[in-house]
C-alpha cells in the first residue's frame, strides 16, 4: 500500500495505522536513548502510572535522527502534505503495572509562546511557563498527529480507542456521543509502528492489564502561521 493511499483512510476516519516504519535495530537505538535519560529536569513528569517528557526533541535532540528516518519522512510527505512542521513533541511511557487511564476527548489546544490575545484563540490555560490555547477550528482541521510506538500495543495495554469520522463533526463533546450512531474501535500498532491521526478525533485508552509497557512518541504537526506576535511552543 503506498502511502499516499493512508492519506485517505486519515481524511475519512480519522486516523491510519502503519507498520513497520521502524526495524527492531531501530527502535532499540531510540530506546537506548530514552534509557539513558534520567528524571532529573523539571520538565520530565513521573508518577507510579506515567513518565513523561513533554518538549521531547527540545528535551532529548539527539533522539531525533533516529525517529526521522527516510519512511517517517515518506509519511509526512505522502500522508500530511507540503508544508508540515512540527510544533510538539511528547514521550510517554506508560508502565506495565499503569493504572493510567483517559477518558474520550479531543485534542483541542495548541502549545504556544506566550499569551497574547488574538482573535479566534481562547480559551487559555497555562501552566508554570507552558501557555495553551484553542485555536480556529479551522487549524484543528488541518493539524495532524504522528503516534510512534516503540512497543507492541493492544486493548491490554492502553492502545487508543476511537470513534471513526468523529473528527469531522466539529467539537464533539464527549458527554453527547451517541453510541446507537457511533462506533469504537481499538488501534492496535507493532512496535515500530506509526498511528497518524487528527486532533479532532474522539479518541481515549484504557488501564494496562497484561503487564506490558507502552512506550509513544507523540508529535503534532501543522502547517499555519500564527497571529502577529504569537508563535509555536516548539518549533
Amino acid at each position: 500500500m503506498g502511502m499516499h493511499l493512508y492519506n485517505g483512510e486519515v481524511v475519512k476516519n480519522g486516523f491510519a495505522i502503519i507498520n513497520n516504519i521502524y526495524s527492531a535495530a531501530e527502535v532499540s537505538a531510540i530506546t537506548n536513548i530514552l534509557s539513558s535519560v534520567q528524571a532529573t529536569n523539571g520538565n520530565y513528569r513521573k508518577t507510579a502510572d506515567l513518565f513523561a517528557i513533554r518538549r521531547f526533541f527540545k528535551e532529548v535532540p539527539e533522539v531525533a535522527a533516529p525517529i526521522f528516518n527516510d519512511k517517517l519522512k515518506q509519511v509526512i510527505e505522502e500522508c500530511l502534505g507540503c508544508g508540515y512542521f512540527v510544533v510538539k513533541s511528547i514521550y510517554f511511557d506508560k508502565p506495565g503495572n499503569s493504572n493510567w487511564f483517559v477518558a474520550y476527548h479531543q485534542d483541542l489546544t495548541i502549545s504556544v509562546d506566550k499569551k497574547i490575545e488574538a482573535s479566534g484563540y481562547g480559551p487559555w490555560t497555562i501552566k508554570g511557563k507552558h501557555f495553551g490555547v484553542q485555536p480556529p477550528l479551522a487549524v484543528l482541521e488541518d493539524n495532524y498527529t504522528i503516534r510512534i510506538h516503540l512497543d507492541e500495543t493492544d486493548a491490554s495495554n492502553g492502545a487508543l480507542k476511537v470513534i471513526p469520522g468523529s473528527h469531522t463533526k466539529g467539537i464533539y463533546r464527549p458527554e453527547t456521543i451517541d453510541w446507537s450512531v457511533e462506533q469504537e474501535v481499538t488501534c492496535a500498532v507493532e512496535a515500530g509502528g506509526v498511528m497518524i491521526m487528527k486532533p479532532l478525533l474522539l479518541h481515549s485508552s484504557g488501564r494496562t492489564v497484561n503487564k506490558q509497557s507502552r512506550r509513544v512518541i507523540h508529535i503534532e504537526f501543522s502547517r499555519t502561521a500564527l497571529p502577529a506576535g504569537l508563535g509555536w511552543a516548539e518549533y
